[in-house]
């Protein structure tokens, strides 16, 4: 697992036909109970950054979409923009692909449930449509990665803050799981995994990250970073860690773990409830889905660590525009990073949040009166007489 790129700064050319111009916003605000304070998580700013760049996260497009006209129906012109967005409903298709890699041996995992309702029968009265997706890198053996895929969405609609206080339950599900890890018997606990997921209910989507895996959303044609890379030289994690008493060494953990962050691992871990330089927590990210999120890539290391969040996304846009398949876009994915010599194990997940494949963009052309002044005018004239 080594450091990844980052997402491109703020501009305004083109390439492959996107448009770059952005400008940040504000990050959506908490739905939960006021009292459950805990919950809101700030994201780290920076993520991955080799190449000099800040980490882009949550931005608007300026461009237009082509094909689209500003005159409309008298019966849309009555629409207001909020209506808009709150009749707004994604829909939910995904496409995966996981490779072993170079590696002699493959310990990811990944689960993809593009409809929620099929898990949810002790509430069959449950209104909102939903998905959940998620990327499991273990390490140690692939016990850990292996029981998180299978258990973690049954902790989460089972327990008993679902669905009013969704970040709770996610907490509460990832805690479960690290402790299940450290008390059955048939599994390895000294096995590991970090722990990416992404949990869908109508147009609200909560990320929750304990780990290097990444989570990007595609905003017409942008990236936006919805998890930080918990990496022991992160400086928020570093001085956690060293609060707690660990140490790192080469970028490693206690010299032994390049994540700073990851389920299971009991050996290096002290009794449970007991806070230690390796922390289960998820850090989590909130994001209220508009008609510009196209798509979501969520990923385990293997890519990030050799290509830029910008540039995955470009390719799956430039992809859906060919033949709108998610999976073949994560297909495409994985091929990239093998030609780009990634040295792990490569998963890779896409999910779209519309049927159709995204739009061509188009940027507004500036025109601009150009002017002489009476000197240059005289000189032209002169110019021009000799000719």
């Amino acid at each position: 697992m080594g450091p990844g790129t980052d997402v491109l700064p703020q501009c305004t050319s083109l390439e492959n036909g996107y448009s770059k111009e952005c400008v940040p916003v504000n990050s959506m605000e908490d739905d939960d109970d006021e009292a459950e304070d805990s919950d809101n998580i700030n994201q780290s700013k920076a993520a991955k950054p080799p190449r000099n760049y800040q980490p882009m996260r949550h931005c608007i497009s300026q461009a237009m979409l082509a094909g689209t006209s500003d005159s409309k129906s008298t019966n849309e012109g009555n629409k207001s923009p909020q209506n808009e967005r709150s009749q707004y409903s994604p829909i939910f298709r995904s496409g995966s692909c996981s490779e072993m890699g170079p590696k002699p041996y493959m310990e990811d995992e990944y689960v993809c449930v593009d409809n929620l309702r099929e898990h949810l029968d002790a509430q069959p009265d449950y209104a909102l449509h939903g998905a959940f997706y998620g990327v499991f890198d273990g390490h140690g053996g692939v016990d850990a990665a292996s029981f998180t895929k299978r258990n973690i969405l049954e902790f989460i609609l089972e327990d008993s803050n679902f669905p009013k206080a969704v970040k709770k339950a996610v907490k509460n599900a990832f805690s479960k799981v690290d402790h299940a890890l450290a008390d059955t018997r048939s599994l390895d606990n000294s096995s590991g995994t970090t722990a990416l997921t992404a949990l869908i209910l109508g147009r609200n989507m909560l990320i929750a990250n304990a780990g290097d895996s990444r989570a990007v959303l595609g905003k017409r044609g942008r990236a936006i970073e919805l998890s930080t890379d918990h990496k022991p030289s992160c400086s928020s994690e570093k001085q956690r860690i060293e609060k707690l008493g660990g140490v790192i060494y080469d970028g490693y953990l206690n010299g032994q773990l390049s994540v700073a962050r990851a389920l299971g691992d009991w050996h290096m871990k002290g009794p449970k409830g007991s806070d230690g330089p390796l922390s289960a927590e998820p850090e989590l990210e909130e994001v209220t889905l508009s008609e510009e999120d196209e798509f979501l890539i969520i990923g385990c290391d293997g890519l990030w660590d050799v290509m830029s969040s910008q540039y995955a996304v470009t390719i799956v846009r430039k992809e859906l525009m060919l033949h709108n398949d998610p999976e073949k876009c994560s297909r495409e994915l994985v091929k990239e990073a093998s030609k780009r010599n990634s040295c792990d194990n490569l998963t890779v997940v896409v999910v779209c949040f519309s049927g159709d494949p995204p739009p061509k963009i188009e940027v507004p052309k500036i025109h601009r009166r150009r002017s002489i002044s009476a000197e240059g005018l005289d000189v032209l004239k002169g110019v021009l007489g000799d000719v």
